[in-house]
């Protein structure tokens, strides 16, 4: 039997890259199928192409001018049961952003524990 976090899949977009392995590898630990993308460039051609996905955790300051609003508002218009969890150093440039999405999607201010992702995760996905 498969359980929950089995066949939930999760695409994190982080350009650090010790922070990317760090969370897939732990995402990965406790059952979770993760997607890995280094840029904004890379999230956007796997939410292209991928079929199913459960959860989006985006780093909301990443290269070439891109936000994780810039990535999660076109993700949930193609897939609006996607769940959304923004992750950042700088919070406050999220709010500054004036999103819609802002109060509907959790944000985790670094440096947080990975239980703390970890309770976050299960509470979006229902597990």
């Amino acid at each position: 039997m498969v359980s929950a976090e089995q066949s939930k899949v999760v695409l994190v977009v982080e350009d650090e890259p010790q922070i990317l392995m760090i969370l897939a590898d732990y995402l990965s630990e406790l059952g979770y199928t993760v997607l890995q993308a280094p840029s904004s460039l890379e999230a956007f051609r796997i939410l292209a192409g991928r079929p199913r996905l459960d959860l989006l955790i985006t780093d909301f300051r990443l290269p070439d001018d891109v936000s994780g609003v810039m990535i999660a508002e076109p993700a949930l218009k193609l897939r609006p049961d996607l769940k959304v969890l923004f992750i950042s150093g700088y919070p406050a440039e999220i709010i500054d952003t004036g999103s819609p999405l802002l109060g509907k999607v959790p944000l985790l201010t670094k440096p947080f524990s990975l239980e703390r992702l970890h309770l976050q995760v299960q509470k979006l996905l229902g597990a």
